[in-house]
């Protein structure tokens, strides 16, 4: 078995074949897919979601996944139930894999050693995103072939967004020119890449990834309005006319239009906003095939199965 837990412990060739897998799936389209394999995937989805938590549902049905949807508001969780002992309970009763969503950072940790199947991180607190950031590789690729050279803005809030930490790690392995910009009570002084100005990020980089307002993760309510960050560190129209002739405008979801960036930017000619949330499908199932040793996730596994 293998686990995706964070980028940083792939190998930037393991990155690869992951990026190729989901490609070779998205030219295939919807066929060959949807026969039962009788494995049994379970999401464990401890904060909201929309997009990761559905694409990987799409994903895991695609594959021919039975899936289990849990709901923490109906487990034991609300008995005090840990962590631990919920995904020991699914091991148990035969689950081959779990994929988990979890407020508290690097959660994963209390349960090294004594789980036995495969986890997938959808995401820890302000920790780590990783199939964010492989479905924002694959989207970048897809445009540029190349990462070398590159220059990618990443803006907004940086302190308490796991995209930007999982996004300007990976993207800096890469040989990307990773830029960061947003207000400064949100900066994060850890992630790897140059600090500038939110209009010196839009007129330099190739691709710019704008962040949501993590305000569920803040110790204190913003101190601006929505129109006055809008106005300071948002995609305005009139930014956005300063772009580079080519770039793009990305964002992770969910989108607050009119804050964040201008809501007729989401859908404009620039953006791969949609495109994304298409990628995050077949990422999704090339990162499940890996981790359960199917398909092509056969070919890596035994590369990095020491890792874990």
């Amino acid at each position: 078995m293998a686990n995706l837990l964070s980028l940083n412990e792939l190998s930037l060739q393991e990155i690869d074949h992951i990026l190729d897998r989901a490609e070779e799936i998205r030219k295939m389209g919807n066929e060959g897919w949807l026969e039962p394999n009788h494995q049994l995937v379970a999401n464990l989805f401890f904060e909201p979601s929309t997009r990761t938590r559905f694409s990987f549902e799409t994903a895991e049905k695609r594959l021919g996944y039975q899936v289990l949807n849990f709901s923490s508001k109906a487990s034991s969780t609300q008995k005090g139930e840990s962590l631990y002992d919920t995904v020991r309970t699914m091991q148990a009763i035969g689950v081959n894999a779990v994929v988990i969503r979890h407020r508290q950072e690097g959660y994963y940790r209390q349960l090294a050693g004594s789980i036995h199947l495969p986890i997938l991180n959808a995401g820890d607190g302000a920790g780590d995103h990783p199939t964010q950031a492989l479905l924002d590789l694959l989207t970048i690729r897809q445009e540029f072939l190349l990462f070398q050279g590159l220059t990618v803005a990443i803006i907004g809030d940086l302190r308490y967004s796991r995209v930007a930490r999982s996004d300007a790690e990976v993207l800096t392995r890469l040989g990307c020119r990773v830029l960061l910009s947003g207000p400064e009570e949100w900066k994060n002084d850890a992630l790897p890449g140059e600090r500038t100005t939110v209009d010196e990020a839009v007129e330099e980089a190739d691709a710019i990834i704008m962040l949501r307002i993590q305000h569920e993760r803040h110790e204190q309510s913003m101190k601006m309005t929505k129109e006055d960050y809008h106005r300071r560190f948002g995609l305005t129209q009139e930014r956005a006319s300063r772009m580079k002739h080519d770039s793009i405008i990305m964002h992770p979801g969910p989108i607050n239009r009119g804050v964040e960036l201008d809501g007729e930017l989401v859908e404009s000619d620039r953006s791969r906003y949609f495109k994304q949330i298409n990628n995050g499908v077949v990422i999704r199932m090339a990162c499940l095939e890996w981790a359960l040793q199917t398909g092509k996730g056969a070919e890596i596994h035994e590369r990095v199965a020491e890792k874990w």
